[in-house]
């Protein structure tokens, strides 16, 4: 009996976690760059049941129950967001789509190899300057220059350029007095004369591995040899002038909202269940 209150107990706390993943996605739908989340949930390890005791005394497998779901891990869905324009020299929207020859992507950026390995869809990143020299990356493009010339983000991290060192302008320099090129170079706008700056984006090969810091920062697990610059065969632009808008479905978000919903009332009512069974068991059956 026990067994089934434990696992009415651990969906409680999977479908709270889904609902505060959810409910996250939907307070950030009108974040730039913010991706959406989705909680991965799988059964906890199955429990083998047998019987002993037979004539000759082998065990008899009677089957498999599940003691229970956990929510494993929170993965961030890295699909491109709508571009909306601002008219803001300092807004910059990455458009990205980098393909693998001879690799379908579906509508969530995966693929299956013949032998069923996962092929995650590469993404493009600008890149900001992080802690212990361990880069940080962001689709949120709404920069601004500082008080020394650096182009820095929202938050007043520093967007790293092609060489990779802090992008710095001169002084008095404005974004409005310059253009990025296709190439990512920061021309003046009106000459065309090089700047001597440039953007640099990362593309991360495997976006699975990255690990979400928050202020739509998120940082690199893993094997560092999946993020390499960006190629100029890999198809990115950066459309100045404009911001990415965050890839959270409002509809899906709420029908996720109201089955997480239904799902806890009906884990609800099995505890609910339980403690009358106990009840029972205990004060009434208990004392005959």
């Amino acid at each position: 009996m026990l067994r089934g209150l434990y696992t009415a107990a651990a969906g409680l706390t999977t479908q709270q976690r889904r609902h505060d993943t959810i409910t996250n996605n939907i307070s950030n739908i009108n974040t730039p760059g913010y991706k959406q989340a989705t909680e991965v949930t799988r059964s906890f390890p199955d429990v083998l049941m047998a019987l002993t005791g037979t004539s000759d005394h082998t065990d008899r497998t009677i089957g498999r129950v599940s003691t229970g779901v956990f929510a494993e891990e929170n993965v961030s869905l890295q699909m491109q967001g709508d571009l909306t324009e601002s008219g803001r020299s300092g807004d910059f929207a990455l458009s990205s789509s980098i393909q693998i020859p001879g690799v379908a992507f579906d509508g969530s950026g995966k693929a299956f190899a013949e032998d069923g390995e996962v092929i995650f869809q590469p993404q493009a990143f600008f890149t900001l300057e992080g802690t212990n020299g361990q880069p940080r990356y962001t689709r949120d493009g709404r920069f601004d220059l500082n008080a020394d010339g650096y182009l820095v983000t929202t938050g007043g991290e520093r967007v790293l350029g092609a060489d990779g060192q802090p992008l710095q302008f001169p002084p008095g320099a404005s974004l409005n007095d310059v253009m990025l090129t296709s190439d990512f170079r920061f021309v003046d706008r009106l000459t065309g004369a090089d700047t001597g700056s440039g953007l640099l984006l990362t593309r991360i090969n495997n976006p699975n591995l990255l690990v979400r810091e928050g202020n739509g920062k998120f940082r690199l697990e893993g094997d560092a040899g999946v993020a390499v610059p960006v190629a100029a065969e890999d198809g990115v632009q950066v459309r100045q002038g404009y911001y990415e808008r965050s890839n959270v479905d409002a509809a899906q978000s709420m029908v996720d909202l109201m089955s997480a919903l239904r799902a806890y009332e009906a884990n609800q009512k099995i505890v609910q269940f339980y403690d009358k069974s106990l009840d029972k068991a205990v004060n009434e059956i208990g004392r005959v």
